[in-house]
C-alpha cells in the first residue's frame, strides 16, 4: 500500500476526535504512539491538520516515515492532512 493510500482515509474524516482515532489506528501499526497532537489550518479554500506524533521508540518513528511520508519536526514526526471544508459537512 502506498503512503498516499494509507493517508487517503484520514482526509474523510470530518472533526479532530475522528481525525485522532483515524491517526492513533495509523500509527499504532508501527509502535505505540506516545504523543499526538492536531492543529488544523483553514484557508478559504481548503482545511488542513497538522498531526504531530511521537512514537516508543525511534525504530518505529523511521518505518512511519519510510512508509507514510511522515517529516521529521523537532522531535515530532509531522504529518500533514488535507480535510473536507467545513460547510461541506
Amino acid at each position: 500500500m502506498t503512503s498516499l493510500e494509507r493517508l487517503k482515509p484520514l482526509a474523510t474524516c470530518r472533526d479532530i476526535p475522528g481525525l485522532r482515532s483515524a491517526m492513533s489506528a495509523l500509527c499504532a501499526e508501527f509502535g505505540n504512539v506516545t504523543r499526538l497532537d492536531i492543529l488544523t489550518v483553514a484557508e478559504p479554500t481548503k482545511r488542513h491538520a497538522l498531526c504531530l506524533v511521537r512514537l516508543d521508540c525511534a525504530a518505529h518513528e523511521a518505518q512511519l516515515i519510510v512508509d507514510v511520508g511522515a517529516a521529521r519536526f523537532g522531535d515530532d514526526l509531522l504529518l500533514i492532512v488535507d480535510l473536507p471544508k467545513e460547510d461541506s459537512q
